[in-house]
């Protein structure tokens, strides 16, 4: 049977990928920071602030933290083409998808099996982001495309010909759609005017309740007459309104028809008696459930059942849908006390995302920090989170922020609605170097700038090993309960291996990776011997510290710049960007294969 193509987007260069280094993480003891004292016995104090690439960075979170993430939010760069003007289009297409692969691949396996993942993105990239996110976690896995509404119609976008954008998207995928178990959230809504009763003794027994009109009952409250409510409140009267309506939304009241059908045999006969006695109110108990009430016929509902409490107040709320239109902050810019222009994100867009997602002590990731957002707002709600961005913020800006949250001085954002008192801290961690150097022969050796501990831990991550120094010496790393792994700078002779191999025993085996050793690797059955580096120089790129996607520092091309060198040299000439060295290698590749229209040209011309 023929193999079958699948159905997927392709772009230059999609098939190169980056062999990348697990690096170690080095913590700052200076710039780490927790609170003074214990708040409570629920403070979190193991959370990471990483200052580094991301791709780099979520590499090195791979061992430790694979399928233990329960919520991914990233804000990566919504690549809006304004800082491409100088570079072939294409190009930078594939570069930004490149880039976003290579980390939603590693991102889905940080995810626990109930995890979801949460990608915005505005219009520029969307359907592009959509089929590469399908093609990693599965269309299947899609849960939703959220729409988020960010800005309003209003300053110098009003004016811009065209349509005004006012709304960037959210990619919803689960990691595994068959174990995945949502909270239900609620989102604010206008009031139902159509609940226009109130009870004005909702203390009696049902069957003597009395109804009014519920202007006049508000007019009663507020001591204004009716006529003059208008003249009173203004535009604030709805409002007002509103406040009256859910001070007790039992209170509030409308009918609604039902049929006998779809009622118990019970209710139907409470139905019944008040169609025959009209003006009462008739109730038939439920067990379990809130009970039924009947006036006229019909039911009577109560706004209560409209009502949640969201953000610590009480509003008319139904089930989130996926229109975010009633996030967008009046105070953005003051959040969390810091700048980020046209970067910083709602707190309530987060806290949003973390209560639909997340229970607290659950894990969060976002490996586009930017501001600081997720974390903060992740802190006040009692979760877990891992931070990681490699721009300067993260210590100007990121950095003063988490401490203001955990010192409590931070009163902004969702500060209020969750009630928080600060507490807990965080880890600040930066990217070891790469763990092999060039001498000046240009040979790979082991970084100067490594000392033993962390030679060790770097080579139990590259050979798959925990890093869990014991007791003894040559126990450095683990793999299972028995098998372990020992690194050494020194050259083993054949007595000091003889000594290593007696001492780990028949039940237990022992990787060495060492510079060299004077024995044959086979001699000795419960030990395993490595040269380093050579035992680990193939496995990745060494020395590479930067993978982020930055076009617009690239050099721009001088004008007119081809007419300055004939074509067969400028084929010759070395790339002056990686844009032009991406495209110049697509071009070698398809030159020599002819395309459907040269065909159809070559025909053409036989035939005349």
């Amino acid at each position: 049977m023929a193999n079958v193509q699948k159905l997927e987007l392709t772009w230059i260069g999609k098939d190169e990928r980056p062999r990348l280094e697990p690096r170690i993480l080095l913590e700052d003891p200076e710039k780490s920071y927790h609170a003074k004292k214990r708040i409570s016995d629920k403070d979190i104090f193991d959370n990471r602030l990483i200052y580094g690439d991301n791709l780099l960075a979520l590499k090195a979170l791979e061992q430790e933290f694979s399928g233990k993430v329960k919520c991914i939010y990233i804000d990566p760069p919504f690549n809006t083409g304004e800082m491409f003007d100088h570079y072939d289009d294409g190009v930078e297409h594939s570069l930004w998808l490149t880039d976003m692969r290579d980390r939603l691949e590693i991102l889905k396996r940080l995810l626990s099996a109930e995890g979801s993942i949460f990608i915005h993105i505005d219009d520029n990239e969307l359907g592009y982001l959509i089929a590469v996110a399908d093609e990693v976690f599965l269309r299947r896995n899609r849960i939703a495309v959220i729409t988020f509404k960010q800005s309003s119609v209003s300053g110098p976008k009003a004016i811009n010909p065209g349509l005004v954008s006012t709304a960037s998207y959210i990619l919803y995928y689960a990691r595994d759609r068959s174990v995945w178990k949502p909270n239900r959230v609620y989102q604010a809504t206008e009031r139902d005017d159509r609940y226009n009763r109130y009870i004005s003794n909702p203390d009696v027994p049902c069957e003597s309740w009395k109804l009014m009109p519920l202007r006049e009952a508000f007019s009663n409250h507020c001591g204004v007459p009716a006529k003059e409510l208008k003249k009173h409140f203004g535009e604030g009267l709805e409002e007002a309104i509103t406040e009256f309506v859910l001070i007790d939304p039992r209170r509030v009241v409308r009918t609604a028809r039902v049929a006998p059908v779809d009622v118990n045999p019970d209710a139907r006969e409470a139905l019944e008696r008040s169609r025959v006695m009209a003006g009462r109110v008739f109730r038939s108990q439920r067990e379990s459930r809130d009970d039924y009430y009947f006036l006229n016929g019909e039911q009577l509902v109560f706004y209560s059942a409209k009502t949640k409490q969201l953000d610590g107040e009480w509003i008319t709320a139904l089930p989130a849908s996926t229109i975010w239109d009633d996030l967008l902050s009046n105070n953005l810019h003051a959040e969390g006390g810091v700048t980020f222009p046209n970067g910083k994100k709602p707190e309530a867009l987060i806290a949003r995302i973390l209560n639909l997602s997340t229970n607290p002590g659950d894990l969060v990731l976002d490996s586009f920090a930017g501001s600081g957002s997720t974390g903060a707002v992740a802190h006040k709600m009692g979760r877990r989170w891992v931070m990681v961005e490699l721009r300067d913020h993260c210590n100007t800006l990121i950095v003063p922020r988490l401490r203001s949250v955990i010192d409590a001085s931070d009163t902004s954002g969702i500060t209020k609605a969750v009630n928080w008192k600060g507490g807990g801290g965080f880890r600040y961690y930066r990217l070891a170097p790469s763990l092999l150097e060039l001498d000046r022969f240009g040979n790979h050796i082991i970084s100067s700038r490594y000392n033993a501990e962390m030679l060790a831990e770097a080579m139990c991550k590259l050979m798959g090993f925990r890093y869990e120094p014991g007791e003894v010496y040559w126990q450095q790393g683990r793999s299972t309960e028995n098998d372990f792994l020992y690194t050494t700078t020194q050259t083993l002779s054949r007595q000091q291996i003889e000594a290593l191999s007696e001492e780990v025993g028949p039940k237990r085996t022992l990787l060495i990776c060492c510079s060299a050793f004077r024995a044959k690797a086979t001699d000795f059955s419960n030990l395993t011997l490595r040269k380093i580096p050579m035992a680990v120089l193939s496995r990745c790129e060494w020395g590479k510290d930067d993978y982020s996607l930055n076009v617009a520092s690239l050099p721009e091309a001088p004008e007119h710049e081809e007419d300055q060198f004939p074509d067969t040299v400028l084929a010759d000439r070395p790339p002056t960007n990686p844009a032009e060295a991406r495209k110049r290698r697509v071009t070698a590749k398809t030159d020599a294969v002819p395309g459907l229209f040269d065909t159809v040209a070559s025909e053409g011309k036989e035939k005349e």
